[in-house]
């Protein structure tokens, strides 16, 4: 049985919580579609900038980072792996800033921009889920097997810091009013706004 370092477990956690987030706004998206009205731009803006804040800006870079050069360091069969999970990773940036400018079209501009930003907030879920399994299946099991008890405690260290309120842990003073407005305007499994159908 292959020994479950807290960095790995941090990882998983923080996809979880992106994986649910994710969920909610295609949820809110949906009820918007079926009953004919906008949907919650407020709600929206506020998932997306939590996407940006903690996903894209910190989960991301504790990967590139601390975790992929202590890979590149301990074995070559990683380099093409690490290469696209960071080719992935700039993707994904680039991406949150053209769904959030989707967003804002569709919030300015109505109806006729609900196309783009549904499709443009489709492809990002699409992209960062293959990119969550990619991690998942392949990069977090070849760290398993040759990062150095050393390495470990180094990088288990550095992601216990700025860790995502979303995996269960209070939010840092000036984060709190995002996670709380969150937790109001979104339904569950995020929070404890109004049930979707």
């Amino acid at each position: 049985m292959p020994i479950m370092h807290k960095t790995t477990d941090i990882i998983r956690q923080e996809h979880a919580a992106l994986s649910a987030m994710l969920r909610s706004i295609l949820l809110l998206l949906a009820q918007s579609r079926r009953e004919g009205t906008l949907p919650d731009f407020t709600a929206l803006r506020a998932m997306l900038f939590y996407v940006d804040e903690f996903p894209e800006q910190r989960h991301h870079r504790k990967e590139s980072e601390l975790l992929f050069p202590k890979l590149r360091a301990r074995t070559p069969l990683s380099r093409d792996l690490l290469d696209e999970l960071d080719h992935q990773h700039g993707r994904s940036e680039r991406a949150i800033r053209e769904v959030e400018h989707a967003l804002l079209g569709f919030e300015m501009m109505g109806e006729p921009r609900r196309g783009p930003f549904e499709r443009a907030m489709e492809w990002y879920v699409d992209h960062y889920r293959a990119h969550m399994s990619l991690e998942e299946q392949q990069l977090l099991p070849l760290a398993e097997r040759v990062l150095t008890p050393t390495d470990w405690a180094e990088l288990d260290a550095a992601f216990e810091q700025n860790r995502d309120p979303f995996t269960g842990h209070a939010p840092t003073a000036d984060y709190a009013a995002l996670f709380s407005r969150i937790v109001a305007l979104v339904p569950a499994p995020i929070g404890l706004g109004p049930a979707r159908a």
